[in-house]
């Protein structure tokens, strides 16, 4: 537990000043060590992921998109399509956001405690050509899903 071995000397010290109890110091030692834990797992699925990390939400531009569009966006942001296991397919002009649209989706669901793996359509298909020829598309299949 390396966020407790690395705090609890300053945790200490700063309990002593509170006088807060033995109880008050274990369990603030262990909140900060689950939340140092949480943002490690975080930042490892955005890396995992290959999503863009500059198409966020925050740089989303809802204005920009239908108002259609856009409510599919917010109710998309909800994640209740990851829980009924439904895949979500995006399409538009060249430029009309669809990639933003999707990284900005894709790091919410993230931030809520789920998986994503991001990729174009072109490369999806050359990765599983690629698993084919190499008899290994069970095994590609597997990872992805």
């Amino acid at each position: 537990m390396p966020t407790i071995r690395d705090e609890y000397e300053s945790a200490a010290g700063r309990a002593r000043q509170e006088t807060s109890s033995f109880e008050r110091y274990l369990l603030d030692l262990a909140e900060r060590e689950l939340e140092a834990r949480r943002s490690s797992r975080i930042e490892r699925l955005l890396r995992e992921s290959k999503l863009f990390m500059e198409k966020s939400l925050s740089t989303l531009d809802l204005k920009r998109l239908p108002p259609k569009a856009a409510q599919q966006v917010r109710s998309l942001l909800e994640g209740d399509f990851v829980n009924r296991y439904e895949n979500v397919l995006i399409f538009g002009n060249p430029g009309s956001g669809k990639t933003h649209v999707a990284c900005a989706i894709g790091q919410e669901m993230i931030r809520a405690g789920r998986r994503v793996m991001f990729a174009s359509c072109g490369l999806m298909v050359q990765d599983l050509l690629a698993a084919k020829r190499d008899l290994k598309l069970r095994g590609f299949l597997k990872k992805i899903s």
